[in-house]
């Protein structure tokens, strides 16, 4: 008989106590500051309509996109008629989580304000191949404002950005960079260097890359997709000097003498002034450099464009940027937005790499309350109760039994403090209070042990 393979699906994961008490301690930390920032929750079905999906990732997105197979009568209906792939399927797992949030800004304009600003943190699902950091299902913590044309709206999403990574330890002006750059100024560039308009689409999805497959790889296919090698030289010759001057306002001054001050590049242009000028007035300030070659390789982008590196990590922790196109395609109404999203993984990998995750952001049990004889077992359950209202995270071992084994089973567990009763501190109403570490035990009235074990943990 064959032994069943009990491994989750490849790119897919379980997680353990430890590491889903640090997941959840970084997303709880990450709503605080959306809240903080006036950020309202939303969340979605994990399944969409394909419809709803399709047409709006591009290229690279239409591929990894899991697509769900009719079901029933309609996929025997489906079989029998000689179908294409996509004649067999009529959902999709979401990809993102800001297509969602365009059809539910159409399903809902009545229901919802027209400056609209929500975070949303949930699973998202895509068919690549798995590597660090890297998985088929993964977590976004996205944070979006719909309704605002401006480049405000950039500085609030990138502002909570910001503040959350400085929240989970990222405080040093070193430890991530903000990359910025604008879809109409590398449009510009692309022009610039002699790349026709009909194949700027394919240049920034080649661009976009650069990260995974360097600037030779960048070249080469640029070429594959049918851009002159001079061309693609030029642009990647004169967008690398760039992102090598270390001064933002003398690099917009280039770009403004090389693209003008008129028209959608100039405009571009000054977006990026004016997002830098307000960046440097909240928690992003000195953490963000302006990149020609970011690219962005989503096919609804339209403005500002943006990404987190943190350094020797390769690829970004994040990303996002202005998509003012996408909600019409649902609503058939032009409806400016903005946002950014937080690969969660990415964060979770880097924190660790860091050993950024300090005691307790596990979240596990703070205390272990003993059970020493069953005959007082009313009194145990009186004071663990009286633990927990108190807001201290307290286990109860289950049954009474030898204390070594219910020390160990407190270490194996992280908890450092048990609280143990037996008929002597029953009949006096007191609780003993060990420190595992240090071998201290203090017997205290009920009420003066809660109090105690407060002072400790905190």
């Amino acid at each position: 008989m064959a032994t069943q393979n009990n491994a989750p699906a490849g790119g897919m994961r379980d997680f353990l106590p430890v590491e889903a008490g640090r997941r959840q301690a970084v997303i709880h930390t990450i709503q605080e500051v959306y809240r903080t920032w006036g950020f309202l929750p939303l969340e979605t079905p994990a399944l969409e309509r394909l419809a709803t999906l399709q047409g709006k990732y591009g290229e690279e997105g239409e591929n990894l996109m899991y697509k769900v197979l009719k079901r029933g009568a309609k996929l025997d209906r489906a079989l029998a008629s000689d179908p294409r792939p996509d004649d067999l399927a009529d959902m999709g797992l979401r990809y993102d989580l800001t297509v969602p949030l365009a059809r539910v800004m159409a399903a809902h304009q009545a229901d919802l304000p027209a400056i609209f600003k929500r975070y949303q943190i949930q699973s998202v699902f895509r068919a690549d191949r798995p590597a660090r950091g890297r998985y088929r299902e993964f977590s976004q913590c996205d944070v979006d404002i719909v309704g605002v044309a401006g480049v405000d709206a950039e500085a609030d999403v990138l502002g909570a950005a910001a503040e959350s990574l400085c929240r989970l330890g990222f405080k040093q002006p070193d430890d991530f960079t903000l990359r910025l750059n604008h879809r109409q100024v590398l449009a510009g560039l692309l022009a610039r260097a002699g790349i026709p308009e009909q194949l700027a689409g394919e240049a920034m999805v080649a661009v976009d890359k650069a990260d995974k497959i360097g600037l030779d790889g960048v070249r080469r296919e640029l070429a594959e997709r049918g851009i002159a090698p001079a061309a693609g030289d030029t642009f990647l010759t004169m967008a690398s000097d760039m992102s090598e001057l270390a001064s933002t306002k003398e690099l917009l001054t280039i770009l403004a003498d090389w693209l003008g001050d008129s028209g959608p590049t100039g405009e571009g242009v000054a977006d990026l002034k004016q997002l830098t000028d307000l960046l440097e007035a909240g928690p992003a300030a000195g953490r963000y450099r302006i990149d020609p070659l970011l690219a962005r390789g989503l096919g609804y982008y339209t403005g500002a464009i943006y990404e987190v590196q943190f350094p020797d990590f390769s690829g970004s922790g994040g990303g996002g940027g202005r998509y003012d196109n996408l909600l019409g395609m649902f609503s058939g109404r032009s409806v400016p937005a903005c946002g950014f999203s937080f690969g969660l993984e990415r964060i979770l990998l880097i924190m660790a790499d860091r050993a950024m995750f300090g005691v307790g952001m596990e979240r596990g049990p703070q205390v272990l309350v003993a059970q020493m004889d069953p005959a007082v077992a009313g009194h145990v359950h009186r004071a663990a109760n009286q633990l927990r209202q108190a807001g201290l995270r307290t286990d109860l071992y289950p049954s009474a039994g030898r204390l070594g084994r219910q020390f160990r089973y407190a270490e194996s567990q992280g908890i450092r403090y048990v609280a143990l009763a037996g008929t002597s501190e029953a009949e006096t109403g007191q609780l003993s209070v060990k420190d595992l570490e240090t071998g201290e035990q203090t017997t205290l009235p009920l009420t003066d042990a809660v109090a105690h074990l407060k002072a400790l943990l905190n």
